[in-house]
């Protein structure tokens, strides 16, 4: 036994990636699902799509490797976070879609609430917002009937994805999560380290509902055994964006990374320290290992890759991700477009729910060229939001000053390279970019005695390639001064104060 089995599972898609002894992946599998959007601002999963694809992506993987299911030394797992299942003990049958992390539904609740916001703040180190999964779960509760007295009579149960997953993949034996997904629910205080009382009380969910939260390396049972031909065990659970700090060997405080996928996730190490945001980032638990949690700073972007798909399947103007660079490169300079792609609200530092996406600067010669350039460098607009909020808060060493970045959207040069420029700091990619699925794997195999410790791993971290800032001062600031009058202009229209 001398592989791990990473389950990625997405916000579009599930992914199963193979890593052999040295961490290196073999094999990987891959199936997009259905997004369904009920209404605006709206947005939901099938709970069988997670769970089919997720199966289906982990037989094709481990087909694909060429192994046979004893070469499986365990499963790591990581997921998207804050999107919310509520299901049937008995029957394992969910009473209700996937609520995902983007959806906007709760809004009205979090401002009913807002009188409250400081406590929720004080405990979980998040925004009460409708983000995370709390209101989402009462939401759920206040509109299925009979949900709430079911809860409190213990036949329902509560989970983020890895939560679900989990459930399906040991037969309803294991309800558990991890630290990680546990502090993102916004019922979790990660002073103490336990389920709040107080804001399940306040939000009258019934804490009956709720999972066992462990370690990250921890044991979270086995799969049943017809599933892959025998029984492996579950030895690594962490939040996609956790997961990817582990990936990117982000252990030292001061170190930061950001993923790009469908949103954009920027993460900074502050060490066994909760640092309380002036800047409305969020604080977070990193990772917990042998009981000792490791804090962050965390500032989310909701939209990112899901800009280029938005440009292949709203605009129809690409067929696939890739043509975004050449039509950039090709676009007209003197044509400057700004979009600001806020299809689901503005994220972090901004935090408003109600805005939708706006462009600015269209001129009659403005085409799928500038757009896809405004695309790709909203993304590093809004990165570079984060960041500087970031070191508003952040009062410790800067540490390693560059910024380590994986996900879809670090394989564009161009996006990379204009992160950068706007950023004025290095831009690290590393080698495996997959750092999502190996921070989940590493976490499996060092807890299966596999894989190294901290420093060990850290060492075994390569780099492909340092994007370095080439722009011009003076037009660094001129293009952040129109981004940041295009953001107010768009706050404007959605009625911000």
């Amino acid at each position: 036994m001398t592989h791990i089995l990473a389950i990625d599972q997405g916000t579009t898609s599930s992914r199963a990636i193979i890593f052999d002894a040295d961490m290196a992946p073999i094999a990987s599998a891959q199936e997009e699902f259905d997004q369904h959007f009920p209404q605006s601002g709206w947005v939901e999963h099938d709970p069988s799509d997670l769970w089919a694809s997720t199966a289906a992506t982990c037989r094709a993987a481990i087909e694909k490797a060429g192994l046979g299911v004893d070469a499986i030394t365990a499963i790591g797992i990581t997921n998207q976070r804050e999107t919310t299942l509520v299901w049937d003990r008995a029957t394992g049958q969910p009473i209700h879609n996937a609520i995902v992390w983007q959806d906007r539904r709760t809004a009205d609740t979090c401002r009913d609430l807002a009188e409250h916001a400081e406590l929720v703040t004080a405990k979980t180190g998040l925004l009460l917002d409708p983000y995370f999964s709390a209101t989402k779960v009462k939401w759920i509760l206040d509109h299925v009937d009979g949900a709430r007295d079911r809860a409190k009579a213990g036949e329902l149960a509560f989970g983020t994805v890895d939560s679900w997953l989990i459930w399906k993949l040991t037969a309803g034996a294991v309800h558990a999560t991890d630290a990680t997904n546990a502090c993102r629910t916004m019922l979790y205080d990660i002073h103490k380290g336990r389920w709040s009382s107080t804001i399940c009380d306040l939000l009258d969910i019934p804490m009956e509902m709720l999972p066992e939260v462990k370690d990250c390396a921890a044991d979270f049972g086995t799969t049943r055994p017809d599933l892959f031909g025998r029984a492996i065990p579950i030895m690594g659970v962490a939040g996609d964006q956790q997961a990817a700090t582990l990936g990117q060997a982000c252990f030292k405080p001061g170190m930061m990374k950001s993923t790009y996928g469908t949103g954009c996730f920027a993460l900074l190490n502050t060490g066994d320290t909760p640092v309380a945001s002036t800047s409305r980032l969020l604080t977070t638990i990193a990772y917990q290992l042998d009981g000792k949690p490791t804090y962050a700073l965390e500032g989310s972007i909701f939209i990112a890759g899901a800009v280029v798909q938005w440009l292949r399947d709203g605009l129809k103007m690409i067929r696939e991700a890739k043509e975004t660079q050449p039509l950039a490169e090709a676009s007209d300079p003197g044509q400057p477009v700004i979009l600001v792609p806020a299809f689901t609200g503005l994220g972090a530092p901004y935090w408003n729910a109600d805005c939708r996406g706006a462009i600015f600067g269209l001129s009659r010669n403005s085409g799928p060229a500038e757009l896809a350039r405004a695309a790709l460098e909203s993304v590093g607009y809004q990165t570079r939001d984060l960041l500087d909020a970031m070191r508003a808060d952040w009062a410790g060493d800067a540490g390693d000053a560059s910024l380590r970045v994986d996900g879809g959207m670090s394989a564009s040069d161009y996006a990379m390279q204009f992160l950068a420029d706007i950023i004025d700091a290095p831009v690290d990619r590393p080698k495996v970019q997959e750092t999502t699925a190996l921070g989940a794997a590493w976490l499996a195999g060092h807890r299966a005695g596999l894989y190294p410790d901290q420093a060990g791993f850290a060492e075994k971290w390569a780099l492909d390639r340092t994007f370095t800032p080439a722009m011009a001062p003076e037009d660094r600031a001129a293009k952040y001064h129109q981004w940041t009058r295009a953001v107010q202009a768009t706050l404007i229209f959605a009625g911000a104060d």
